[in-house]
Formats: structure tokens, sequence, C-alpha cells
């Protein structure tokens, strides 16, 4: 009887289903946004000296910053916290394409932790945890997915509206937004078509929280009630 009663728990809800399949397509949209060097390239027709750059990547040809006391070409793809561009780092770094970086991290942290939570109530694991505080954890997703939504709009949107100033690369009319970019603004509506689905399924998940704690209870009956105690 009490493995039947175990066979019978509910399974996860379609609202579940749906909104960790929709988070787990947004973070791999996200997690190659986040990792590739193409979120701003120069047109190939202009030559430029700057060739392409990601969040954490910058790629250069021959190119010499004029600020720079002495006469070094600065040549090929490096992470932006590398050696070679230890001395025009504040210059590839400004304040706002930090606040950037940090908005995109803290994404890529929510949302990568939120599908873990999801994956362990597709699979129902550990059961007994699961069915009792389900409803905490689908609040834990939704939340999680909602701010990494939020956030992501805030990263796309500076990014969109000072990657042309004329303080940061130069000759910002030879580039172009490129394709990392239009992945991590594809990863943000992702996120946010998902957070409808989790929070559907938190509401659910909190209206039947009395019914699994119940369920729990049969599962794990007293000792003492089958003693007569």
């Amino acid at each position: 009887m009490r493995d039947e009663e175990k066979n019978n728990y509910p399974k996860a809800s379609n609202y579940l289903v749906n909104g960790a399949l929709l988070t787990y397509i947004a973070g791999m949209f996200l997690i190659i946004a986040f990792c590739s060097p193409y979120w701003v390239k120069s047109f190939d027709e202009t030559f430029s000296q700057f060739k392409n750059m990601g969040l954490w990547e910058y790629c250069f040809e021959q190119f010499r910053y004029p600020y720079y006391q002495f006469d070094h070409p600065f040549d090929g793809c490096h992470h932006v916290f590398s050696q070679e561009y230890y001395v025009i780092r504040e210059w590839l770094l400004p304040a706002w394409l930090m606040t950037v970086q940090a908005f995109v991290t803290m994404s890529f942290l929510l949302s990568f932790g939120s599908q873990v939570v999801m994956a362990l109530q597709l699979c129902r694991w550990p059961l007994d945890f699961v069915l009792q505080y389900e409803w905490i954890l689908s609040a834990i997703n939704f939340i999680c997915v909602t701010t990494t939504t939020v956030f992501m709009f805030l990263a796309v949107a500076i990014f969109g509206g000072s990657h042309t100033r004329r303080d940061w690369l130069m000759y910002p009319n030879f580039n172009y937004l490129c394709w990392s970019y239009g992945l991590a603004c594809i990863s943000f509506f992702f996120h946010g078509f998902a957070s409808v689905f989790l929070y559907k399924e938190a509401r659910l998940s909190y209206e039947r929280r009395k019914e699994s704690k119940n369920l729990v209870m049969q599962m794990h009956p007293n000792p003492q009630h089958r003693l007569g105690w």
C-alpha cells in the first residue's frame, strides 16, 4: 500500500515543464552570448584596426592606442583582463560596460541556479522534500528568472545605447551590433516568457501545498499509530 501511495504522487505540472524548457533555451542563448566575442564588430570594408569584441575579449589588428606613450601595436584576440591589455584596460572597460558585465554575470548565475532547482522538481528528487516545499522552490524559480529578465533587459539596453559612444571605441560609425548581442536579446525574451509560466506554477504550488503535505504524511505514517499506541 505504501509503495502504491508513493507512485501516486503528483507529477510536475505543465507550467513547470514549459517554464523549465524556456529557461533552458534562454540559458543556452545566454551562455553563448556570455562567452562569445561578437557583441560589436567592425565592417569588413572599413579595414578598421578594431575587429570585434565581447564582454570579456577584444580583437585588434595592429592597433595603436593614441594616448599610450610607447609605440606598441595591439594585435590578436585577448581576454580583457590579460596582461596584453593592462595599459589600456581603463579605456576598454568604461563604467557602463562593467555594469553590463555585472548584470549579465548575475543573470548567468540566477538562470542556471534556477535550472538546477527546476531539474530537481521535474525529477521529483528528493521526493519528500520536493512535495513538501515545492511551493517555496517554485517561488524561488519565479523570483530568479524574473530578476534575470530584468537584469538582461538592463544589460542589452545599456549596451545598445552606449556602444556608439565616442569616448570608447574609435570610429563607432565603422562598427555594428553583432550576433552575440542578438542572442543576449533573445535570451532576455525567453526568460521573460519563462517567468510567466513560473508565476503560474508558483501560484498552483501554493494552492496545493496542504495537499502535498498531507501526502507526505501518508507516505510516512507514524509507526506508533501502526502499533496502536
